[in-house]
């Protein structure tokens, strides 16, 4: 699971982010869309992500009528705290596989379960044809320079009466403020010109991931589904909760980053409610209600079906 809410998989406190292509991109550091690297790692954003929606998880694969036999991928697995989760949910004779770009999440991925990790790019990923028989992708698809290619190319990856179910997060604004919300538009707008400017996107490149269901269909996946989780919190809050807010979004999220892109009045308001020491720090607020969505997008590979996916 990549962050989703976060750097990247992300930044669903931004909004999703899933970037097209276009004639003349902005320069990038990384060729890779949102600057994903083999050496990059984002993995404590990731690791406060997976913990805050361990619940979510929990009740997402049991919905999902997970597979009795044969294996499962969890592509961009991240640092593996979805993985541990998924492994939970699964029959002790199912094969489970994390893949992900990055070593340093790989490595991390070492604290939360001993299932085999392979190191891959999910746009070229080394797998042999028909291997799996679910393939689980959260906040990893929108990664990809040409994300509906590779959801086709993924349907290669699955044995007949397969399934690919693609998670995303951020589809849908979020909540912060249920007091405020300019503030929380505004911050959002923010957010939505850091990663512009970063990554030189354009506008309609934060919308693209929007269009899952879409890809699904056209990728010739039968049996499409979509089905879209809340994931509420208000008080009191975990310290998992807490943790998550307070680093992941508010300093690793927003902070310095969003702030030049604020007005004065509204920049203020941000250090006040993000700040332990304030009066008015949100997360002490009785009146603080968080709340984001995860959209899971199902889709079976009907039988007969040529494969795709790298040999």
């Amino acid at each position: 699971m990549n962050g989703g809410a976060r750097e990247g998989g992300k930044a669903a406190a931004c909004g999703a982010v899933g970037p097209k292509r276009r004639a003349a991109p902005a320069p990038r550091a990384s060729p890779r869309w949102l600057g994903d690297a083999p050496e990059r790692s984002y993995a404590r954003k990731l690791d406060l992500f997976g913990r805050f929606i361990v619940p979510e998880l929990r009740r997402i694969f049991a919905d999902l009528s997970l597979p009795a036999t044969g294996a499962v991928l969890d592509l961009g697995c991240g640092t593996g705290v979805a993985t541990a989760v998924l492994r939970e949910a699964l029959a002790p004779g199912v094969l489970l596989v994390g893949t992900d770009l990055s070593m340093p999440h790989l490595a991390a991925a070492r604290r939360h379960h001993s299932e085999p990790l392979v190191q891959s790019d999910a746009a070229r990923l080394a797998f042999r044809h028909e291997a799996f028989d679910l393939i689980w992708a959260c906040n990893a698809i929108n990664h990809l320079v040409d994300p509906a290619a590779t959801v086709r190319a993924l349907g290669g990856l699955l044995r007949a009466g397969g399934r690919l179910v693609v998670a995303q997060s951020g589809l849908l604004p979020e909540m912060f403020f249920a007091w405020d919300a300019a503030l929380d538009d505004a911050v959002r707008s923010a957010c939505h010109a850091h990663y512009r400017q970063r990554y030189g996107l354009a506008a309609d490149d934060l919308a693209s991931i929007r269009a899952l269901v879409g890809w699904l269909r056209a990728a010739g996946f039968e049996a499409v589904t979509a089905r879209t989780y809340v994931i509420e919190r208000t008080q009191p809050l975990s310290p998992v909760d807490r943790e998550y807010f307070q680093q992941a979004v508010f300093e690793g999220t927003w902070g310095a980053k969003v702030e030049p892109h604020l007005d004065p009045a509204s920049r203020v308001k941000l250090r006040r409610y993000c700040d332990p020491a304030s009066p008015e720090y949100c997360l002490d607020r009785e009146d603080f209600h968080h709340l984001q969505t995860l959209t899971v997008c199902v889709g079976t590979r009907p039988a007969g079906a040529a494969g795709r996916g790298d040999s």
